[in-house]
């Protein structure tokens, strides 16, 4: 396979170093970074001969530049900026002619993925969405499994509670991830991949209520087509229950489907490069894959909180009571 010139906007946080490994392990290459922050020593591991920029003007120009001068081109810009810059940055990546590679939440509303439909068209370029809890092997072992159920039985409703729980400190609110109009809010910044992962084996969002909001819990309950799930989503330690807590953790992740919990804590560490492997082949998830989790956290994002009633988390008394 011919090797692949990456551009990456969003050099500095979290995830930014799973996308330098997967460009590496791809046998790739990083041209360009960018990163209003410019304390990035991590790409020494990775790609140290990678231009840098920490103002969006001068990494467009050398990019344009860079393509005029080489007779090369950037063929995918990778995104891992603040969710609210995601669009802005995928239309770039798109005008730049190249594809775009970027972390979920792809865009914060539905609307904003059929505009992008439409530049795709226009300049013949892609978008991809990470979206690693499909390419996940408990996962692809759950979708097969209630697939084949459904086959014998198409009207069966599975019974789902998903808890999640990944303690966050008092920088949270500080940064722009406690922004609701700059994150989408706590559904959208930690749960939307469960919600695709969700809507991918059980099917169309037919109902969509929220029980709790506030700045540290989203909790909520969605009617799919072949599934009633009850959901709760925190940042906050104290709601993780005691037998975690004692063994020292601060996340907890639990998916139960009809009473029985669903096993994929581990397998995560290379599900990035996997995602860049099938996206080279012509494989990666695109708009359409994306949408759907989009209009379910955009739409909690706008209901009010109708507390407890119907089917809620056991965890919504515990807050609400608190």
């Amino acid at each position: 396979m011919d090797r692949k010139n990456f551009a990456l906007i969003g050099a500095s946080g979290y995830i930014a170093p799973r996308h330098m490994r997967a460009i590496k392990e791809t046998g790739n290459e990083l041209v360009a970074a960018l990163d209003p922050y410019d304390g990035i020593g991590i790409i020494d591991s990775y790609f140290p001969q990678a231009d840098f920029f920490i103002e969006f003007e001068r990494f467009d120009r050398f990019v344009d530049k860079w393509r005029r001068d080489t007779g090369k081109k950037i063929d995918y810009v990778s995104i891992c900026s603040p969710n609210y810059l995601h669009d802005s940055h995928i239309r770039f990546a798109l005008r730049s002619g190249a594809n775009a590679i970027c972390e979920k939440p792809l865009v914060l509303n539905p609307w904003n993925i059929d505009q992008l439909k439409i530049i795709e068209e226009e300049t013949e370029q892609k978008v991809y969405n990470i979206l690693q809890l499909r390419l996940h092997p408990s996962i692809i072992a759950l979708k097969e499994r209630i697939t084949r159920e459904l086959r014998e039985n198409p009207n069966r409703v599975y019974d789902i509670d998903l808890t999640y729980l990944t303690s966050r400190g008092k920088w949270y609110f500080i940064s722009w991830k406690g922004n609701m109009a700059k994150s989408g809010g706590i559904a959208t910044n930690i749960g939307i991949h469960f919600f695709d992962m969700l809507s991918y084996i059980f099917g169309d969002i037919e109902e969509n209520i929220v029980h709790l909001k506030t700045e540290y819990a989203n909790a909520g309950f969605l009617k799919l087509k072949n599934a009633k799930v009850r959901w709760f989503l925190s940042i906050k330690y104290d709601y993780i229950p005691d037998e975690i807590k004692l063994k020292g953790q601060r996340t907890y992740r639990s998916i139960r489907v009809e009473g029985e919990e669903i096993e994929f804590s581990g397998g995560f560490t290379d599900l990035h490069t996997r995602s860049y492997e099938e996206i080279l082949k012509g494989n990666g998830f695109g708009l359409d894959d994306a949408k759907k989790s989009i209009e379910v956290v955009s739409t909690i994002r706008n209901l009010n909180p109708i507390g407890l009633k119907g089917e809620y988390h056991p965890f919504v008394k515990k807050v609400i009571n608190e």
